[in-house]
């Protein structure tokens, strides 16, 4: 895990790749909960019986949304700021949802660094991120994610 005392600090890395997660297990009790939370119950994501008969491999696929939610729980284990106030989600450009996930696949984040630039209120951080899909050339997601880390 990459540790930098500010968020300014993570500058010297622009460019670079920080690191990946650990891969994580995309369980259909999740998928549920997600469908619960949201009302977003299509049976592509609950209904295991329908997807056995009816969707390629047989399975359940998450949420594309589940999948960029994972991101801020993930990148946890990528990078850390000692020194910081709160961090808030800027938001996130060009997400493209790119193969389907499905219930009991395994994901993880990489995380590429584009640049950390000053704040009137701290450090804005740019992300490329990308959730790869074990065992898949292509990732399920990519996004490009700002955070706004605030001094403390």
């Amino acid at each position: 895990m990459l540790t930098v005392e500010r968020a300014i600090d993570l500058k010297a890395h622009a460019g670079k790749v920080l690191g990946s997660s650990d891969w994580v297990t995309v369980e259909q009790e999740a998928i549920d909960t997600f469908a619960r939370l949201t009302g977003d119950d299509h049976w592509i994501h609950v209904d295991r019986e329908r997807a056995r008969r009816e969707m390629p491999g047989g399975r359940t696929i998450a949420h594309g949304l589940y999948l960029l939610s994972l991101i801020p729980f993930l990148q946890r284990s990528i990078y850390a700021v000692r020194r910081r106030g709160r961090g808030l989600n800027y938001g996130y450009d060009r997400v493209r949802f790119v193969s389907p996930v499905q219930e009991g696949s395994r994901v993880r984040l990489t995380l590429k660094l584009i640049d950390a630039a000053p704040h009137p209120r701290g450090t804005r951080v740019e992300t490329e991120t990308t959730i790869e899909l074990e065992g898949s050339d292509r990732p399920a997601l990519v996004a490009s994610n700002i955070l706004l880390i605030e001094d403390e």
